[in-house]
């Protein structure tokens, strides 16, 4: 190989790792660091660009803005949120939907000191994982958070809940588990079908409670 061949594919080597780096980067952070303007509760901000955003993974108890009944530790999980980005500022990592069906950006949410704030907010008990296929990166992370807390007790894993005689079915699809007299639940295929006797033990499987009939 001549001399010049030689430069040229050492060129070419030399780019494509420098291409590499750059979509490595990129993906690692798809954005500048922001001010967290505003905080909804313990999973929804509202960012300095106007931007409204839901962490991905995680759910934290529903707060009732319209003055009715909140969930058990809302406001609690309201205001751990805020004391977590306290004087940060957050950059966003994207996952492969970007947007859900009420607008908001849907992204990984992480502070200027790389802390992942769903799971800071995990390891503080005011969350629970929430598995919707295909923003699934950091679930196994999230699930790992998830099941230390509860091992712990901690937030949310320390309310006193009453267990339903009948237990719960799990739809190992959609990775959501209902009371057994659920409509939703009875649609479960035999084949997604996954029982459980407690919800803790749907909890630490990664299962999230259906909305409808909140088991």
């Amino acid at each position: 190989m001549s001399r010049k061949k030689i430069i040229h594919s050492i060129i070419a080597i030399l780019v494509c790792g420098f291409l590499f780096w750059i979509a490595s980067v990129s993906h690692a952070s798809d954005g500048p660091y922001l001010e967290v303007k505003f905080v909804y509760d313990g999973d929804t901000i509202l960012l300095s660009n106007g931007e409204k955003v839901r962490y991905l993974g995680i759910d934290s108890p529903e707060i009732d803005h319209e003055g009715g009944k909140s969930d058990p530790l809302a406001w609690e999980a309201r205001r751990a949120n805020l004391e977590i980005l306290k004087k940060h500022r957050v950059r966003l990592e994207f996952d492969i939907e970007k947007k859900d069906h009420y607008g908001r950006l849907l992204a990984h949410v992480f502070m200027d000191d790389g802390r992942l704030v769903s799971e800071v907010m995990m390891l503080k008990g005011y969350a629970h994982v929430l598995r919707i296929k295909p923003n699934v990166k950091y679930w196994d992370r999230l699930l790992a958070a998830q099941r230390k807390t509860m091992k712990e007790r901690v937030g949310i894993w320390g309310l006193k809940v009453k267990e339903e005689p009948a237990g719960y079915i799990g739809n190992v699809s959609s990775y959501v588990f209902h009371r057994k007299d659920c409509r939703f639940g009875k649609q479960t295929s035999v084949k997604n079908s996954k029982l459980f006797k407690k919800r803790n033990d749907a909890f630490f499987e990664g299962f999230s409670p259906c909305r409808r009939c909140k088991p």
